[in-house]
């Protein structure tokens, strides 16, 4: 098959971009979405062209790094599914697929389709672990979990931390992101003794990069592990109750 790339060129963070248009032919329609920009790459590397920057490594949906707008959707118009598990034959023959990297003041561009994703890794460094030091690791049998509270939990582990839920909201929210790693330590007994300071060190912090959720639900469709906007809700819920477990945080702010 044969597809018409418009891919968002920009060497640097301060440098201006621009859309620049490639003819990509003779592609299988079983190949991988980042399987044909290696393909587009090779080629412009005999040319002696500088390839196109896009982020990679696992390739198995799992690490969260391939983010790409494609036409528009972050990962591509496949529902539940990273840009690196795409495949060609989603795209008819003869298609124009419009590359961007994602769109957010959070996510400066560091080139082409490579964005800075760290704001994301200051929310986690701001409380998502579990520091109360438990000596040597105990037997699995030793801590009780109810089941619900284990699947539940689960299911909000399933973030990868590729950020399509701030790409796909109109307010650039990463509330998605910040309550499924929130929940995923909040519901079980091992996060119960940091839960309320977790709560707020995160959402504070995420409120100090990202937009305010309004409720659009972009978020979850755009999600490729389809994480609910129902974490969003508990994420809510706690941080309220921990605001009020300590009044003198109540319309404040940390120095």
């Amino acid at each position: 098959m044969n597809v018409t790339l418009r891919v968002w060129r920009q060497p640097s963070t301060d440098a201006p971009g621009e859309f620049v248009t490639y003819e990509v032919r003779d592609v299988s329609p079983d190949a991988s979405f980042l399987e044909m920009l290696d393909y587009l790459n090779q080629q412009l590397i005999a040319r002696g062209e500088e390839p196109i920057a896009f982020d990679s490594d696992c390739r198995e949906g799992i690490c969260g790094t391939c983010g790409i707008m494609i036409d528009g959707i972050p990962h591509g118009p496949q529902r539940g599914t990273a840009t690196c598990q795409l495949h060609m034959r989603k795209f008819p023959d003869g298609a124009t697929i419009t590359l961007e990297p994602w769109r957010a003041a959070a996510f400066p561009v560091l080139r082409d389709l490579v964005v800075d994703r760290s704001a994301l890794d200051r929310i986690i460094q701001a409380g998502g672990y579990v520091s109360v030091n438990t000596g040597n690791a105990q037997d699995a049998n030793n801590v009780p979990v109810p089941k619900p509270a284990a699947d539940v939990a689960m299911d909000a582990a399933a973030c990868i931390g590729c950020a399509a839920c701030v790409a796909a909201c109109p307010n650039s929210a990463a509330n998605l992101f910040t309550a499924a790693k929130l929940a995923h330590l909040n519901l079980l007994p091992q996060g119960q003794p940091e839960r309320y300071l977790r709560t707020v060190a995160m959402v504070e912090t995420m409120e100090d990069y990202f937009g305010s959720c309004t409720n659009h639900g972009e978020c979850e469709t755009a999600c490729p592990k389809s994480i609910s906007i129902d974490f969003i809700a508990w994420m809510n819920r706690d941080y309220l109750k921990a605001l009020f477990k300590n009044p003198a945080r109540l319309g404040q702010r940390p120095a």
